[in-house]
């Protein structure tokens, strides 16, 4: 039985997308449940699974069509038959079980420079072979490699709205630094018996989360945003928290974080990173948000300047937490600090502002206490 393989409905926000990828070629097996096509819009990638178990007969929507909502883009033929078994298994070659599967950038790399990818070490997720992997095989073969390839809608998306925020917004950047002694110690002391009593683990972001929140309380035109000539004035608190993926960034929100403990926040965190890193983060997950949290830092960035996320009015990037020489008491010591950012609307954010809100999350971070004793 032939079954239309479908685009499935998009949300209103979102026009149209793109096949991002093909997973299997005409005539190959795919079980039911199976990804069978990527499409990616200029928010996030979904998966399109395989409806029943069949053969994939035709793909009318070849990688990098621009696709809309029920369009058909390809036809499975239900079930298969012994001949097909044979047929398929004698025309493709089982990839090696060592071989992680490659992207189509990589294959098409692979396939021009000839390259034996079993004899590749990949520095991807799970062992997966990259391009800059085959580049290095190829380089180190004395060829030099140039290769043209169009932005993903994911990365055409974000460096428009980079753009825009640029042109359209009066940002400035206001920097402070604190020490992390007493947020580590503490996490130190406490890391274990958060895990057995929560079931997840102590990081950075609960502290600067509950730090966030709390000074967006004391100073709620941070948390605010501009529509036309109007200021909305949020009365919660839906925190964005930049993810990298190998598809680029994405920001999952987190909602009401006012009302969140600490081990909430922990374990929205973990969920939202593990989805957007497998790709199965939803619209809904990525809309919103009234301030958002970045962290540099995980790469090793001692300081940065970062741009808003529109229509928000501020963000906060973390850094690394270096080792550092520090005055205390007339006496130099060294004390684990970090450098933080914040990037506001000048428009709508007065420095005033932006200086008191970035001391008050120094000063939380810098003494704990404060958050439970609302300081």
């Amino acid at each position: 039985m032939a079954i239309e393989i479908k685009v499935p409905v998009l949300p209103e926000s979102v026009a149209d997308a793109s096949i991002a990828a093909w997973h299997k070629k005409p005539g190959e097996h795919i079980n039911e449940g199976e990804t069978l096509v990527d499409l990616e819009t200029d928010k996030v990638v979904l998966e399109v699974p395989a409806p029943a178990s069949g053969i994939l007969e035709s793909i009318s929507a070849p990688q990098g069509t621009l696709v809309k909502g029920n369009q058909v883009i390809g036809i499975l033929v239900a079930g298969e038959t012994e001949a097909k078994k044979e047929a398929v298994g004698a025309t493709r070659r089982s990839p090696s079980p060592d071989v992680p599967e490659l992207s189509p950038a990589v294959r098409r790399m692979v396939k021009e420079h000839e390259v034996d990818v079993s004899q590749v070490k990949g520095s991807g997720k799970s062992g997966r072979v990259t391009k800059d992997d085959v580049a290095a095989v190829i380089t180190r073969h004395g060829n030099r490699v140039e290769e043209r390839v169009p932005m993903s809608r994911l990365r055409t998306r974000v460096a428009e709205r980079l753009l825009q925020v640029q042109q359209n917004s009066a940002i400035l950047t206001t920097f402070n630094e604190v020490n992390m002694q007493p947020v580590m110690e503490l996490r130190t002391k406490y890391k274990d018996s958060f895990e057995k009593r929560h079931g997840v683990k102590l990081g950075f972001m609960s502290f600067f989360t509950a730090a966030v929140v709390a000074a967006l309380k004391r100073f709620p035109i941070v948390n605010a945003s501009i529509d036309g000539n109007d200021i909305i004035y949020h009365a919660y608190q839906d925190i964005g928290v930049a993810v990298s993926t190998e598809k680029g960034l994405v920001v999952p929100v987190l909602r009401n974080v006012e009302q969140m403990s600490m081990a909430d926040v922990e374990k929205t965190i973990r969920d939202l990173s593990l989805k957007a890193r497998d790709g199965k983060l939803s619209l809904e997950e990525m809309t919103g948000g009234t301030f958002t949290i970045t962290n540099g830092g995980v790469f090793g960035s001692l300081f940065s300047t970062p741009i808003i996320n529109p229509p928000q009015s501020a963000i906060l990037g973390m850094h690394a937490i270096k080792e550092t020489p520090v005055a205390e008491n007339g006496q130099v010591v060294i004390r684990p600090m970090m450098y933080l950012a914040l990037s506001y609307d000048h428009r709508i954010i007065d420095g005033k502002d932006s200086v008191q809100f970035l001391v008050a999350v120094k000063e939380a971070l810098e003494d704990p206490a404060r958050l439970l004793l609302g300081l």
